[in-house]
């Protein structure tokens, strides 16, 4: 399977779950973006990441895990979201020590917030990208605008540990409304319903 390489878009506040934020990651060679719903705390530690100026006083847990890596000469080379089960993304994180590579499991949001830390590129597969990834029609008024709201980065206010991206909510309706559903929360940009919809789209047709 050919994997894809995706960038950091931004990460946009949930405004439907309290805590909750919906991270957007760019098909580097394509339209595609691929949302993924993930706790406060975890897009607290994206953001800062990404904010270089940005030093918080004590070390954060990823952090932590980056000193700890340094220390005893762990370098992570890459991170692959490798699955997609019942609207749940399962990552790998690709580590080197002594020319050894290790592939440990983790949490999509911990892999991406390390792979910021360590400078790693982020891949998924193509048949992911195809079955989750959604397109976002740009209006042609708004091509020339200086900044679209999704280019915000948002520091968390409130601190939380979950991380979802289930279709709960969504059972009762036809393929047909969630997909009409589904465009609209992209025309909105509103990622965090659109993962939520096309995540139980998903699980239809699988």
């Amino acid at each position: 399977m050919s994997l894809v390489k995706l960038t950091i878009k931004g990460i946009s506040y949930s405004q439907t779950q309290n805590g909750a934020y919906a991270l957007i990651l760019n098909e580097v060679d394509g339209e595609r973006k691929l949302p993924i719903v993930i706790g406060a705390f975890e897009a607290q530690s994206i953001a800062i990441a990404l904010e270089k100026e940005i030093k918080p006083p004590r070390p954060l847990t990823h952090d932590l895990f980056k000193n700890f890596a340094d220390r005893f000469d762990i370098a992570v080379k890459q991170v692959i979201i490798h699955k997609l089960v019942d609207g749940v993304f399962f990552s790998s994180i690709i580590c080197e020590r002594d020319k050894i590579e290790e592939i440990i499991d983790a949490r999509t949001s911990d892999a991406i917030a390390l792979a910021l830390r360590f400078n790693a590129p982020i891949f998924t597969y193509k048949n992911i990208l195809d079955k989750a990834g959604i397109y976002l029609k740009i209006n042609p008024e708004s091509e020339n605008e200086d900044e679209e709201p999704d280019d915000v980065l948002t520091p968390p206010q409130t601190f939380g540990s979950t991380e979802s991206v289930s279709g709960e909510g969504y059972s009762q309706y036809s393929l047909q409304e969630l997909n009409e559903m589904l465009e609209g929360a992209v025309q909105n940009e509103d990622y965090e319903k659109a993962a939520k919809i096309r995540d139980e789209i998903s699980k239809r047709e699988s």
